[in-house]
């Protein structure tokens, strides 16, 4: 009887528990579809706004101590740096498609539901230039996809031991001298985009295919549909900024620097993997 009684008020508080649990659940459920469908001067999600802004303040946080942190643990400092900024580029990138969503929708003047799926379908294609994901067929994603912020984030989190590596490895083999110092940076710039961008972008797309429940034909897939456009569109924007980056920038800038300019190519890479259905 004692050991009956005594085990009441253990299963009352683990009841209250689960209560308390339930219900903060619901709140915070509540509060993301709140700021999921609540919009700045009608087209930008204020969730979308918030999670930017904290964003922002890790990164502001980051710059103010940064050589601090690189001095005592630089390889962490370049994963978090990384992580942060690929976080800013794919929120920026979701922020896109959803004004363009928004757009969409206020756009369709018909009333009838299947020329509005038709018109939607062609204002947001799965291919082609604006790169503006759907999901499914006659379907539109939510205004922010959390899973896909932490999938864009943890790129950037595991890549970057590799990035600082390679930056070291080309510092190293191509040294800048005070009489010599434009032609090993070409010689960078070239190294870099000829062998570390093609894999760079092959392991993109493979570890996302991956981590949103792919296989490897799905990799595949993806591949063959978006590896040769991103690619030329690599060689558009990152040969310039390369060669400022190893002609001016330190080696223990040159990551951070890349992957600042890189938010807007980030924000390109993000609505191509998500405009590609594997």
């Amino acid at each position: 009887m004692e050991s009956s009684t005594s085990s009441l008020p253990s299963t009352s508080s683990s009841s209250s528990l689960n209560t308390f649990r339930l219900a903060c659940r619901q709140k915070v459920k509540r509060a993301i579809y709140k700021g999921n469908t609540t919009y700045i001067y009608g087209w930008i999600p204020v969730l979308n706004t918030i999670i930017l802004f904290l964003e922002m303040a890790i990164v502001a946080q980051l710059v103010r101590r940064y050589d601090y942190y690189f001095d005592t643990r630089p390889i962490l400092t370049m994963m978090v740096t990384n992580s942060v900024l690929n976080g800013i580029a794919d929120t920026v990138a979701q922020t896109v498609t959803a004004v363009r969503r928004n757009s969409a929708l206020s756009s369709s003047t018909s009333n009838t539901p299947e020329k509005f799926a038709i018109e939607l379908d062609e204002k947001l294609p799965h291919y082609g230039s604006e790169l503006i994901p759907t999901h499914s067929q006659h379907q539109l994603p939510l205004p922010f996809d959390f899973e896909r912020l932490v999938r864009f984030a943890s790129w950037g989190f595991l890549i970057a031991p590799f990035q600082f590596k390679w930056l070291k490895f080309l510092s190293h083999t191509f040294p800048l001298t005070s009489s010599s110092a434009t032609v090993p940076a070409l010689k960078r710039v070239g190294m870099d985009q000829f062998i570390f961008a093609p894999v760079g972008l092959t392991a993109f797309f493979t570890y996302m295919t991956y981590a949103e429940g792919g296989n490897t034909e799905a990799v595949k897939k993806r591949l063959s549909h978006v590896f040769v456009p991103t690619l030329k569109a690599n060689y558009i924007l990152w040969p310039a900024v390369q060669l400022l980056n190893f002609r001016v920038v330190p080696l223990q800038f040159q990551l951070p620097f890349a992957s600042t300019v890189g938010i807007a190519w980030g924000t390109y890479l993000s609505l191509t993997n998500s405009g590609a259905d594997p």
